[in-house]
């Protein structure tokens, strides 16, 4: 039984045509904002698929009064699939009096679901927050499948040092080589980047990183590697947070822009659904 939330309806109909058994739930909100769940149906074990980005706070509700719905129900084993984790990126105390939010949201779930999966988290080793089962799993397949043919005989880069792990994930699907780009500070505005031990000149470049926002690193890669002579510069993300103006930007930078489906953004062109339906 799969269960879809209101984060992530725009996965629904996929969900169906791959076999997905979901089950009917009824949601909707009192005059005053409060949420209303009801759920139909019985059964022993149910997938909630439930992504949290924006309204980040009334998605997360949901999933909590999804869970405990169903428990309600008398389902007995249950997991959450979350394929955009909201306050992930808040992993640690930088000052103090502040909350491990990314705790907090997963002791919380732990309440309801037995397992967590999630997609390309910001910090896998916060899965230890969550006190059942809790799965990271990567949407590599999905982009090698999406790019495959695009990229060629190309390269794959990753933003950073800390992402190469993901550059290395999608090249090994691809039998492509792989590299990262390294960054120093030069002044409070000025970053300067460059790939390191890697020619891309005349090559197709498939730049790969869990999550873009403002997109100004993906500008300036992208920049970089057309002076140093790339072919085509292609750009893929699991997560679309997208500030305001930042599809537009990278877009114009690179000859494609696209994403997972995790958030659904107007460059969701790459689909996790697979991965859901086979779990």
């Amino acid at each position: 039984m799969i269960v879809v939330g209101s984060g992530a309806r725009h996965l629904e109909d996929e969900i169906r045509k791959l076999g997905g058994e979901v089950l009917d739930v009824e949601i909707k909100k009192f005059p005053d904002g409060e949420k209303y769940v009801r759920v139909f149906g019985s059964g022993d074990e149910a997938l909630v698929v439930q992504s949290t980005f924006k309204p980040q706070d009334e998605n997360l509700i949901e999933l909590l009064l999804i869970g405990d719905a169903l428990r309600e129900r008398g389902f007995e084993n249950l997991s959450a699939i979350v394929p955009y984790l909201a306050y992930s990126r808040q992993d640690r105390v930088t000052r103090e009096g502040e909350p491990v939010s990314v705790r907090a949201i997963m002791r919380a779930l732990g309440l309801y679901y037995d397992e967590l999966y999630v997609f390309d988290l910001h910090n896998p080793e916060t899965l230890r927050f969550f006190p059942g089962k809790a799965v990271n799993l990567s949407p590599a397949r999905a982009i090698a499948e999406y790019f495959g043919e695009k990229l060629g005989d190309g390269i794959i880069l990753a933003p950073d040092k800390g992402a190469r792990e993901r550059a290395r994930v999608v090249a090994e699907k691809l039998g492509l080589e792989y590299s990262h780009f390294e960054k120093r500070r030069i002044s409070p505005t000025e970053v300067q980047m460059w790939p390191v031990d890697i020619d891309v000149k005349g090559k197709n470049v498939l730049i790969v990183d869990d999550i873009i926002s403002t997109g100004g690193t993906m500008v300036r890669a992208a920049n970089l590697l057309r002076e140093m002579g790339a072919e085509k510069i292609f750009v893929a993300a699991t997560h679309g947070v997208f500030a305001e103006g930042a599809i537009e930007r990278v877009s114009k930078a690179v000859d494609e822009l696209a994403v997972t489906n995790t958030i659904p953004t107007p460059v969701s062109r790459i689909s996790i659904v697979p991965d859901i339906v086979s779990l």
